[in-house]
């Protein structure tokens, strides 16, 4: 069994224009924020991981600035010099740390890239041999794509329209109080057929139910996290009077959380973020669940770059993610991206896995420097 030492980790603090900005129920954002993690294994192999963050708090509680004091205060220091006989010791290494999930996630990708590297194999085949028993890879995962709340129905078909054209087969609509029911009649109308779901954010109570209901008469795949976001109870208590299935999200940030969800039946769909439960390693556990009960699974993003959009990609080409995933073609968000070859949609609704090993993808030290330019440039007060 090899094993491995981690001798050195760098962090840029990053930022990316949106080539559009993205409106949701949290408000509008124009630009992707990011900690990049590189990583040094001894023999100088170099992986790279994204801490899914943002500027300000908004799906999570963390931010670029809480990772860079997490991640040079705390975890580093529980990893560098330490002897690693799988990528999966980071992760009990930075166990004694509560939280911060979405910090760790970044830091553990590296390692887990380092690692394929080392090995010579593709990250996503280096997951598979980590499955319980061991599957594998499919060398694609199937997507969909994200589509933020518009200013009028008008705009909102129109992106669709562009959306299915560009060869995308699901499709995901923020929805808030106001942009719902009447969205849903709309596209239905125009598009009876297309596979359609609609994500909330937490932007509802439960007293919004009967409201709520309505959405039934429209055959959504689902309805992605409509109450809190640390709700569990609340949404079993919604799901009873739906016929839609609920697919929690936030919610759902570890193994116990998805037993207990399954259990009150508040989740028949799974959005699995690898940052939201802490990495890789969490999230083969949770796939492990998802698989061995029969849950539908797709793996969600939150808007990384092309660092983390690769990782995301790996996992996703897993055999038990069922579902479409958020994993969008580079050009949706970026342009261009930190990394290259950039990654795009195939005609079958599909993303191809690149051949290369670890993520498949290089980071781009010129785009790199800019893009900590821009961080620097739209945060001037801090240097990071």
């Amino acid at each position: 069994m090899p094993t491995h030492t981690i001798t050195h980790v760098t962090l840029h603090s990053v930022a990316l224009p949106y080539v559009e900005p993205l409106r949701t129920s949290f408000g509008v954002e124009a630009d992707k924020a990011a900690v990049l993690v590189e990583l040094t294994l001894d023999h100088n192999v170099t992986g790279w991981g994204e801490c899914a963050v943002e500027i300000r708090p908004g799906y999570g509680a963390e931010t670029v600035f809480t990772a860079l004091h997490m991640l040079n205060n705390f975890l580093i220091p529980k990893l560098v010099g330490q002897p690693l006989t799988s990528p999966q010791d980071a992760a009990a290494l930075l166990r004694s740390v509560r939280e911060h999930h979405h910090t760790k996630s970044g830091l553990e990708a590296a390692v887990w890239d380092a690692w394929a590297k080392a090995e010579g194999k593709r990250l996503t085949d280096l997951f598979a041999e980590h499955v319980t028993p061991p599957a594998e890879s499919r060398g694609c995962a199937r997507v969909g794509v994200s589509i933020g709340i518009q200013p009028t129905l008008e705009a909102t078909l129109g992106i669709i329209r562009k959306r299915l054209e560009q060869g995308y087969n699901r499709i995901k609509l923020k929805i808030a109080p106001g942009w719902d029911v009447a969205l849903a009649r709309a596209v239905r109308a125009e598009y009876p057929e297309i596979d359609l779901m609609l994500d909330a954010n937490s932007a509802y109570t439960l007293a919004d139910a009967a409201h709520l209901r309505q959405l039934d008469d429209y055959r959504l795949m689902m309805i992605e996290q409509p109450l809190g976001y640390n709700d569990i109870y609340e949404h079993a208590a919604l799901q009873a009077q739906l016929r839609t299935p609920i697919c929690l999200d936030e919610s759902v940030k570890s193994v116990s959380d998805l037993h207990l969800a399954l259990e009150l039946d508040a989740c028949r769909i799974l959005n699995l973020k690898p940052p939201r439960v802490g990495g890789f390693t969490a999230s083969l556990a949770i796939y492990e669940v998802c698989v061995r009960e029969g849950v539908p699974l797709w793996i969600g993003g939150l808007l990384e770059t092309g660092v983390g959009r690769a990782a995301n990609l790996a996992f996703a080409a897993l055999p038990g993610v069922t579902l479409p995933c958020d994993i969008s073609a580079t050009d949706r968000y970026f342009a261009p991206d930190i990394v290259e070859p950039p990654f795009t949609i195939n005609a079958d609704s599909t993303i191809t896995v690149p051949d290369g090993s670890g993520i498949g993808v290089e980071v781009q030290p010129d785009r790199l420097e800019a893009a900590k330019a821009h961080w620097r440039s739209i945060v001037p007060y801090v240097e990071a």
